[in-house]
């Protein structure tokens, strides 16, 4: 009898156990990146350090970068594969408006699906071409939308989850939309060396920023600047 009542107690004190584990783990469960590289290889990389050279004014033995910043876009394209495609290729083609500055194809270091899926495309410090004049300092987070077709809730979600993660890795002091990155022609962390090369971006809207930006006010960023 001594015996069942010691096996009972040492049940319930594992099951409690089993049961704190599990209630003080599962938030973090949901957050995973799933590794999906585009191509890396000795051609992208000498177009990417001719970038940070001609483009951001930096002379660099590796195509490296040093975030202080993330910026959010949408793709414009409607599924991960279709995305993953356009930025496989180390070289752009098909972009008139772009290719007269580079011939580095455009890419990022996220990309998010609609169900709020995260993939990594490029190490989180790997230069990427994905917004004019900051990319030397900015991680870019790609999320499957666009106008017809308005990021999700689980989007949003996946945003707020990523960068916190990489705001524990990093010193980010700025979380901004694609569509705000001229605010920072005035500052000393714009380094573009055509005064004219400008593309004009609506990704992803304010109304997403505010939403994300309301659900990551705990990390005191920054404010974007204006102009």
């Amino acid at each position: 009898m001594k015996f069942n009542r010691l096996n009972a107690t040492f049940l319930a004190i594992g099951l409690a156990f089993f049961s704190l584990a599990q209630s003080s783990c599962s938030p973090k469960s949901t957050f995973r990146i799933h590794e999906k590289p585009i191509t890396w290889n000795q051609e992208r990389a000498e177009l990417s350090l001719l970038y940070l050279k001609d483009r951001h004014g930096l002379k660099q033995e590796t195509a490296s970068i040093v975030p202080k910043m993330v910026v959010v876009h949408w793709t414009a394209i409607n599924t991960i594969e279709a995305t993953f495609d356009v930025f496989n290729s180390p070289t752009l083609a098909g972009r008139a408006d772009l290719t007269g500055a580079s011939n580095l194809n455009v890419s990022s270091q996220f990309l998010i699906d609609r169900d709020g899926m995260i993939f990594r495309l490029l190490p989180d410090t790997t230069f990427a071409r994905h917004t004019i004049g900051l990319n030397y300092l900015a991680i870019g987070i790609e999320n499957i939308g666009g106008d017809d077709m308005p990021l999700t809730k689980k989007q949003l979600k996946a945003n707020e989850d990523l960068i916190r993660y990489l705001e524990k890795k990093y010193a980010i002091e700025y979380v901004i939309g694609h569509h705000e990155y001229q605010n920072f022609q005035n500052t000393d962390l714009w380094k573009e060396a055509d005064p004219d090369y400008r593309t004009v971006k609506t990704d992803p809207g304010d109304a997403f920023m505010k939403k994300l930006r309301e659900n990551l006010s705990d990390l005191k960023l920054k404010p974007v600047p204006t102009l």
